[in-house]
């Protein structure tokens, strides 16, 4: 995809450089030279701009864009103008983000439907890691259900997921596993990186340091994260 970033603090910056990584075509914009010298070399492109300036727009092929993301997080002024400039110039997504409630009414009220709050979410799961011990990460799929990460028990060892009853027992739908597998770097040395085992079978053999990938209702989650604690 093609996609414009703007705003590349922190968030911005690793969101562009993670987003190149994954094969896309990112352009990075920022007024501040110094943010666009550190990221210039990581992603497609990026370019020193005043985004609330409408006719700095027009050596940017933002009609070609595939994604919008407005990622401006000191000046909440700055990002409704840019949003307003670029929604008046593409037909492309915009991803939003807000800086605080009436930012968000904003946002709405100019159609934006991809409304995003990093620090808050971040906060979530930080704090949803803390209370539930067992959990290695965690995404909310509403307020019901989640696909978390979770430690597989010692006492799992050994044993296929038909044989744990794991579905039956649980209520929980194991998605995949990720595992520690040894994978040799061009300079002949060792390196522990963790893997998905890809789509599994009922028939897959449980290891006691797997990390099992599970969809099902947040309060299954909670009471295997708690059976894991005992």
């Amino acid at each position: 995809m093609k996609i414009i970033i703007f705003g590349l603090g922190n968030f911005g910056m690793s969101l562009a450089v993670n987003l190149t990584e994954s094969g896309n075509e990112v352009i990075g914009i920022d007024n501040n030279m110094n943010k666009v010298n550190i990221v210039k070399n990581q992603i497609s492109h990026a370019i020193c701009m005043d985004a609330t300036n409408e006719l700095a727009y027009q050596a940017l092929p933002v009609k070609d864009a595939d994604l919008a993301v407005i990622a401006i997080g000191e000046n909440e002024g700055a990002a409704i103008i840019a949003t307003a400039v670029v929604k008046k110039l593409t037909k492309a997504k915009i991803i939003g983000r807000s800086l605080s409630p009436i930012h968000d009414t904003v946002l709405h009220a100019m159609g934006i439907e991809t409304i995003i709050h990093p620090e808050q979410d971040f906060a979530e799961r930080l704090a949803r890691k803390i209370n539930l011990k067992g959990i290695v990460d965690n995404f909310t799929i509403d307020k019901n259900y989640s696909i978390s990460e979770i430690k597989a028990l010692p006492e799992f060892d050994g044993k296929t997921l038909e044989e744990l009853e794991f579905q039956e027992k649980y209520h929980l739908q194991v998605v995949t596993i990720i595992r520690k597998k040894d994978r040799k770097t061009i300079l002949g040395t060792t390196n522990v990186v963790s893997q998905s085992e890809g789509f599994i079978t009922k028939d897959c053999i449980i290891s006691a340091d797997d990390i099992l990938v599970v969809f099902g209702l947040n309060k299954d989650i909670g009471k295997f994260c708690n059976r894991a604690n005992r």
